[in-house]
């Protein structure tokens, strides 16, 4: 089985980054793509935004994961997350960085599917619920959302919330904690059953 941790409620500040159409080579550049396997990836998430130059002793002060105002488990960005290559490496990096949820009003089709097949869950809003987050967020960065899988809702509070939709294969994968794998070897009962 795997490790995977399932998700299920997700309370938690957040990190605002408004900027539309971020596309997989500003998640994490191309150049630090050399790596096989999924971790260290998180320290170049946004890297040339976060740093001046390729000196990372030399952060960018404007960038929001370098305002300690701000943090939490869920990356709030503008629209069309995750445009451009289909580099699963975005994310890895986002996942290794510490996010479990991001949330857009809209996601590239491969980048939403990497998400899903790496744990780290993309809620898709509309328009007018992600400029309320980013102005709840602005007047208060302590403001918690809470993204509810089993019920498929994203809230600010009790009565600003909105569904969410999900694959309900991925959706049952992530509530358990299962990736493709683990997911066969639950029904291996069902399935010697369906064979006899």
């Amino acid at each position: 089985m795997s490790n995977h941790q399932a998700i299920q409620i997700i309370k938690s500040t957040v990190v605002p980054l408004p900027a539309e159409n971020i596309d997989t080579d500003q998640i994490i550049p191309a150049r630090f793509l050399k790596a096989t396997t999924r971790d260290g990836f998180g320290k170049n998430l946004f890297r040339d935004w976060r740093y001046k130059g390729d000196d990372e002793n030399q952060p960018n002060p404007d960038f929001i994961l370098n305002n300690a105002t701000y943090k939490g488990n869920i990356l709030v960005a503008g629209k069309n997350f995750g445009c451009g290559s289909s580099r699963e490496h975005a994310a890895w990096a986002i996942k290794d960085y510490g996010f479990q949820v991001v949330v857009s009003s809209f996601f590239a089709d491969i980048f939403s599917n990497n998400a899903l097949n790496n744990f780290l869950l993309p809620v898709r809003v509309s328009d007018a619920f992600l400029e309320k987050i980013f102005n709840r967020v602005n007047e208060n960065p302590a403001q918690e959302i809470t993204v509810d899988l089993a019920t498929q809702t994203i809230s600010i509070d009790e009565q600003t919330n909105e569904i969410f939709e999900i694959n309900p294969y991925k959706k049952e994968c992530l509530l358990n904690g299962f990736d493709d794998i683990d997911y066969l070897l639950n029904m291996l009962n069902e399935i010697e059953t369906f064979e006899k």
